[in-house]
């Protein structure tokens, strides 16, 4: 009983923290599944025939989880004297993301990011062939408003300049009552004179969670292991109360 009394600290001790990574590391596997749930509902809904786009009437029952990644398609004409410039890199350089009103046939406006344009070729005039007038089909996703953090410069509505994909943001500037509160992100197809390039859309949702629960569990079994060792030594005892051969007597001195 003397030698397990020093253990009973330890003991507490690592099963307390065992119990915590344990459950970190269940929680990790929980996150697992719910990413991959997200992941594999987004591959469904951006692979699937684009559908068409849900009508103004439902706009302000819909949630970012009912349309988020949607592929839809939509009729309308672009107003390109509401264009809005929205701060973007991407692997083809710095530049900007061109936002566009487009007045529905069915009624309403949609804001739809036409595409990406470098830097040089942000002014409307420098790709005048890309501004395409009349009656418009545009195929693309469904995006909900682009959120801001810390670090996200202020957008400058005044000279057509913003940071975030925000079309409560640009339509509030334009005066466009009639926005919807998505925007649309177009996809690659080519318009006259090749800007703004489409199909922008990046899908970098990281899924690290098994590694992280890995993480967790190896430290959790590194614990235990640590502890065991304490444990073999202090019951073993003093290497030297043990004989150095099985079949001789230790020496007691007095």
């Amino acid at each position: 009983m003397a030698r397990l009394r020093p253990l009973i600290v330890p003991a507490v001790f690592t099963l307390m923290m065992g119990a915590i990574l344990i459950g970190l590391g269940i929680w990790q596997l929980q996150r697992l599944a719910w990413k991959t749930a997200i992941l594999e509902r987004i591959e469904a809904r951006t692979t699937a025939p684009a559908q068409p786009l849900p009508t103004m009437t439902t706009w302000a029952s819909l949630s970012p989880d009912d349309y988020e990644y949607r592929h839809v398609a939509l009729d309308g004409t672009f107003d390109h004297t509401k264009e809005a410039l929205v701060f973007r890199g991407t692997a083809a350089g710095p530049g900007y993301f061109v936002l566009t009103p487009l007045h529905l046939a069915t009624g309403g406006t949609v804001i739809v990011n036409r595409g990406h344009v470098p830097t040089d070729r942000a002014g409307p005039a420098t790709r005048k062939a890309g501004e395409v007038a009349g009656p418009v089909h545009v195929v693309g996703l469904m995006r909900e408003p682009e959120p801001r953090n810390t670090f996200t410069p202020a957008d400058d509505p005044a000279s057509g300049h913003y940071f975030t994909r925000d079309p409560a943001l640009i339509a509030a500037h334009f005066g466009l009552s009639d926005a919807a509160p998505f925007s649309i992100d177009a996809d690659a197809t080519p318009v006259p004179g090749g800007l703004p390039r489409g199909g922008t859309t990046e899908i970098a949702i990281p899924n690290n969670h098994f590694s992280y629960a890995l993480t967790w569990f190896g430290l959790a079994a590194g614990l235990f292991g640590v502890f065991g060792v304490l444990a073999w030594r202090k019951l073993r005892g003093p290497d030297e109360d043990r004989p150095l051969n099985p079949s001789q007597p230790s020496r007691i001195q007095v």
